[in-house]
């Protein structure tokens, strides 16, 4: 470890020593009082699509909500150390919950809420919650094999749902927040003890993977650990104004949980929760965030729409002042990156084309006062990153895993490069395995896996360093590169080692493009399946004249729409080496969403799944 490394990170643990979460958030509440802390959409008419208004709760009232939550916890008998599963979405009484939990010294567990009712059994079973948070009749569905199975679960307390008359474990959530309160009026002092009693080093969460293959494991997460990541990415990120930001993914994400759940609480902030992704645009617009994290595939989406309207001016003049601009943007944000300079002739360029144009363009899509933009969870395409860069944005690359508390690398204002994932995090270590492994150390590392000591020893070996399973390259700055995951990388039958990620996101910079899979392991060749983007594809379709109303199986057959995947097939060709190219390859009749069998809730692929699911299309394209 350099002298650097270790100083830094003397530095952070310094500023953390002692604290827990519920000391941090003690810390903020003081600061912030009645500012608004969580905002969400419940209560406001969305029948219609994306509609204003707010609910909203400040800082104070979220920690006396929290400590009438952790009141109720030790009146239904739950210890510290006890496990509490909430299933909910993105509002206020799952944050609300999870801070309850926290001050009771529980472990709070967020469970992604499209897992499958024998997914939901197979984790309550391992990890044995004494209490759970419903908020849907959805998700009782989704627990009733685990709530007629389990042993360990005494109360379900549930948000929205009516509660069946015939279980006395159930509890409405207005009724367990008014126990709480009356427990606390006679019992402040214990649980104040019991706040108190919490170390640094104990428990604060347990995330269950997603699992692209396999059973998920439960990822044991410390306060420390949380609380060292926190101060360490806003020491990259270096915010100048109060964060406002729009939560819109899973808690049970790790990088949703430490931006919209865990760094609020260190830092103060007002977060904005959306229950539906599908209402993220209307958000933005409304909310005009000062800080934006996105998964890949969001920032395609919106890269697709505006590139779209972009694609449908037909004035010749109009249409060269915004390549122009957008051109002088790039070049803009690349004269940013470490090693470069900005030439007062090219600022000059820039702030006439961000006046006159790409300001306006960033408001449009509600980021205009953006001032860091983020993207992890899988790579980011290089021409995605590009468009933006175009517009004036430079989307900071980031890199971690639940396992590492998520970020280790990361862009930032002082350390960017375009296609790569940044640097080290202060006080973090980063290195490359012989083969390549991407290896991290350092205090955000997890304790491992909850009751699984075979699967820990293999992912943290006995110096420390973490395993994480991707195939990296780091250059002579200290920038890292992802390339693919580990067990992802293909090799065909001719030995060629093929990374592909890589390709994927080359055919999917096509519009039309929704996901790709690419495959060749063990054959002579890359083939590849695709499937149309729900939203690009009718429009794509109505401007070559397909009429209106045509589905999207009838779309993926249109000899139109096949030309246009040809023509994206062949524009990743072009870019790629001959043992790389997609020598065959079909479009599917249907669509992969979240909810989908082949997409985990953070929309990465499940590659076993489609390579089970659609073998005999993959055998067909060998015929």
């Amino acid at each position: 470890m350099s002298t650097d490394t270790l100083t830094i990170r003397a530095e952070i643990e310094q500023e953390i020593a002692g604290l827990t979460l519920p000391a941090a958030l003690a810390r903020t509440v003081e600061a912030e009082g009645d500012r608004a802390a969580y905002s969400d959409k419940v209560g406001i008419d969305l029948s219609a699509g994306y509609a204003p208004g707010w609910r909203t709760v400040g800082w104070t009232g979220l920690r006396e909500q929290a400590l009438d939550v952790a009141g109720a916890l030790m009146a239904a008998g739950v210890a510290a150390g006890d496990r509490v599963a909430l299933m909910a979405s993105n509002r206020i009484e799952h944050v609300v919950a999870d801070v309850g939990v926290v001050h009771a010294a529980g472990v709070s567990m967020s469970v992604y809420n499209t897992l499958s009712p024998d997914q939901v059994a197979y984790v309550a079973g391992h990890a044995e919650p004494t209490l759970v948070v419903l908020e849907s009749a959805d998700h009782l569905a989704r627990w009733e094999r685990a709530l007629a199975e389990s042993t360990s679960i005494r109360t379900v307390v549930v948000i929205d749902a009516a509660p069946p008359e015939d279980d006395g474990r159930f509890v409405t959530w207005d009724a367990f927040l008014a126990s709480g309160a009356a427990w606390r009026a006679d019992h402040a002092t214990e649980l104040a003890e019991r706040t108190a009693g919490i170390s640094p080093d104990d428990p604060l969460t347990i995330l269950y993977t997603s699992g692209t293959t396999g059973n998920p494991k439960g990822v044991v997460l410390t306060h420390h650990a949380v609380l060292y990541e926190c101060v360490c990415s806003l020491r990259v990120a270096s915010p100048t104004q109060r964060n406002e930001f729009i939560s819109y993914l899973p808690f049970a994400h790790i990088a949703e949980r430490t931006l919209g759940m865990y760094i609020p609480q260190v830092m103060g902030a007002h977060i904005h929760l959306i229950a539906d992704p599908a209402l993220l645009l209307g958000a933005l617009g409304e909310v005009h965030p000062t800080r934006f994290f996105g998964v890949p595939r969001v920032w395609e989406k919106i890269r697709t729409g505006i590139s779209a309207k972009l694609a449908a001016e037909t004035d010749p003049e109009k249409k060269a002042q915004v390549e122009a601009a957008l051109a002088i943007g790039l070049e803009h944000v690349e004269a940013l990156q470490s090693g470069s300079s900005v030439s007062p002739e090219l600022e000059a360029r820039f702030r006439a084309a961000d006046e006159g144009l790409l300001a306006f363009l960033r408001a449009l899509l509600g980021l205009d006062r953006c001032e860091w933009a983020a993207s992890a969870a899988a790579p980011m395409p290089l021409e995605v990153a590009r468009f933006f860069a175009g517009l004036g944005m430079r989307i900071y690359d980031v890199y971690g895993m639940t396992e590492t508390c998520a970020a280790v690398t990361s862009c930032g204002p002082d350390q960017f490069r375009l296609g790569t994932v940044g640097r080290a995090l202060p006080g973090i270590e980063i290195t490359l395995a012989e083969d390549g492994e991407i290896l991290a150390r350092g205090p955000v590392a997890s304790k491992g896996y909850y009751k699984q000591p075979e699967a820990t020893a293999a992912l943290i070996d006995a110096d420390g360093w973490v395993h994480t399973g991707d195939i990296g390259e780091i250059d002579a700055d200290g920038f890292l590169k992802v390339v693919d995951r580990k067990k992802e990388m293909i090799i065909t039958s001719s030995g060629k080692n093929i990374a592909p990620s890589n390709i994927e996101n080359y055919l999917k910079e096509s519009p039309i493009v929704g996901h790709a899979l690419v495959f060749g392991e063990g054959r002579p060749y890359v083939v590849a399946v695709l499937t149309l983007d729900a939203e690009i594809a009718p429009l794509v379709g109505a401007q070559l004249g397909i009429p209106a109303g045509t589905s999207l199986a009838e779309l993926a057959q249109h000899p139109a729409i096949l030309a246009v995947a040809q023509q994206a097939v062949d524009a990743a060709n072009d870019r790629l080496s001959r043992p790389e190219q997609v020598k065959a390859w079909e479009l599917l009749p249907v669509e992969w969403t979240a909810e989908s069998e082949e997409l985990t809730p953070t929309l990465k692929l499940k590659r076993r799944v489609v390579h089970a699911k659609y073998a005999d299309v993959l055998e067909r394209l060998y015929s």
